[in-house]
């Protein structure tokens, strides 16, 4: 996708972000009342810029803000969001660490009439989820395996195939993200979608076999626990002799992990270094990708998701109908929850300028460039 689709994106719900309540003087004193944002962790720098973009953006529209990070605990999160109830929120956006364990906080929400809006990752087994907001998240992962082909050579980013592409066969690992994440199913399958042809054809050779998501799953997305991982894999399937050619990574945190593990195995950038996959255009990340240790992220601009997600709440409080583009995707076991998708862009070496500096998402002296 285009950064004009990304742009035009945004565009759409400019007009509901900037909808104040009657009588808002728009100054952030926070007299539109008491929105409770709850987000997961700050060890992901994603999530810091997530929050500071939701703060930033209701503030400009007369809320006042509890921002909360549970740090990955769910307990925390939990007491956090129950604790927003307490003080009088009228609107909840939560981006829940187990999208499966809210439900009990989110009844006595609904008990309040106080609307919730899941970000990013979609909350499961309740009815009481109003709306999402996220990224196309499919295409993400279907997009994180493009960037993997084109690296070996085999297809364009869109995926459109090379001619006189090599034959291969590559050999690939494959990681996947946190199984009580649901966004993790949607990367996963996308890529899968994707890559198991060409694993079927022989092109792509997964040597661990470890091609199931809950052989791939990394818990809490965790740089750490990848790393582990991928020397495991690295010691069990190539110490033949043999290379491993790629790795799927579903996120910049477990890339930079990989790159650790195959870096003290004895990789060297440079011809034979593997092309790896990422997601979130974290600022090491892209100068990962600067250096040449990193392919490819997937950009999802904050900036914009926030937008959406806070038009969301203005308009629902303001007793309108919230911009959404999708009403079939986001089954969440109860109910299927009305979003709207953001699109997301590859980002390789070649565009990293375009994509992240032109856009004002880094600036050049942040990256080194």
């Amino acid at each position: 996708m285009s950064l004009l689709s990304l742009v035009a994106a945004g565009a759409m719900v400019v007009g509901l972000a900037a909808c104040a309540p009657a009588g808002d003087s728009g100054s952030g004193g926070g007299e539109g009342g008491l929105i409770g944002v709850a987000m997961p962790t700050k060890s992901s720098e994603r999530w810091i810029a997530d929050g500071d973009a939701l703060k930033a953006t209701l503030e400009e529209q007369g809320f006042q803000v509890d921002l909360q990070y549970a740090e990955d605990d769910i307990p925390t999160q939990v007491s956090q969001v129950e604790n927003m109830i307490t003080k009088g929120a009228k609107a909840l956006i939560i981006a829940a660490i187990d999208g499966t364990t809210l439900t009990s906080v989110l009844q006595e929400a609904a008990d309040g009439g106080i609307p919730v809006i899941a970000y990013d990752r979609l909350i499961r087994d309740s009815e009481n989820v109003d709306y999402y907001a996220t990224f196309d998240n499919f295409l993400v992962g279907q997009q994180q395996a493009w960037t993997l082909l084109n690296g070996l050579g085999l297809t364009e980013l869109d995926g459109t195939p090379i001619a006189d592409a090599p034959a291969g066969p590559f050999n690939i690992e494959l990681f996947a993200g946190s199984l009580d994440d649901n966004n993790a199913f949607f990367f996963f399958n996308g890529a899968m979608d994707v890559l198991q042809p060409l694993i079927d054809d022989g092109t792509l050779v997964v040597k661990s076999g470890q091609t199931d998501i809950e052989q791939a799953a990394t818990l809490r997305w965790d740089g750490e626990t990848a790393q582990s991982r991928m020397e495991d894999l690295l010691t069990a399937n190539y110490s033949d002799g043999s290379k491993v050619n790629a790795v799927l990574s579903p996120y910049d945190g477990i890339s930079r992990g990989i790159i650790s593990a195959l870096t003290d195995a004895g990789y060297t950038v440079g011809e034979g270094w593997p092309i790896i996959s990422g997601q979130d255009a974290e600022i090491d990340s892209v100068k990962a990708i600067l250096a040449g240790e990193q392919y490819a992220t997937i950009f999802k601009d904050t900036r914009e998701l926030a937008k959406v997600a806070a038009g969301m709440a203005v308009a629902i409080l303001n007793g309108e109908e919230p911009e959404i583009n999708d009403t079939e995707t986001y089954d969440n076991g109860k109910k299927v929850v009305p979003s709207y998708l953001l699109q997301p862009v590859p980002v390789v070496k070649d565009n990293v300028e375009s994509a992240l500096v032109d856009t004002g998402y880094w600036t050049a002296e942040e990256l080194g460039l």
